[in-house]
């Protein structure tokens, strides 16, 4: 499966002792794990704004990342404009998955699918796959 990790997702795992980078190393044994240049660009962002010492992690974190590509949203569907891209990318990179620690922007979605991919947080996630 291809699970399409959001930037709040990479920006946790990239913290070598948390359980999201615990999380994401079980995920990739199994699966592709995919994210977009916007999302890969906001949580590095964050990292060098609020967590420098997190940088080497993220870092090797990325190369076992497959890049999706950018894509338009076409649905009528209710999500804030910072987001668009996001959801827009993981629906054009075919991912089964959507995963967001985003409850603000994203909680009216999760359990649903949008054009195949399904919006789940972390633990929906690994109730559904581990």
């Amino acid at each position: 499966m291809k699970i399409f990790l959001d930037a709040n997702v990479l920006f946790s795992a990239s913290n070598p002792d948390s359980a999201m980078e615990t999380l994401l190393g079980l995920l990739r044994e199994e699966h592709t794990l995919c994210a977009s240049a916007y999302a890969v660009t906001e949580a590095s962002r964050n990292i060098r704004n609020k967590r420098p010492q997190w940088t080497e992690h993220f870092e090797t974190l990325q190369k076992g990342v497959l890049l999706c590509p950018h894509g338009k949203l076409d649905v009528g569907i209710e999500i804030v404009e910072k987001d668009r891209p996001i959801l827009a990318s993981a629906i054009a990179g075919q991912c089964d998955y959507l995963v967001t620690g985003d409850r603000k922007d994203f909680g009216h979605l999760f359990g649903k699918s949008v054009q195949g991919v399904k919006v789940v947080s972390p633990a929906q996630l690994a109730e559904a796959l581990l």
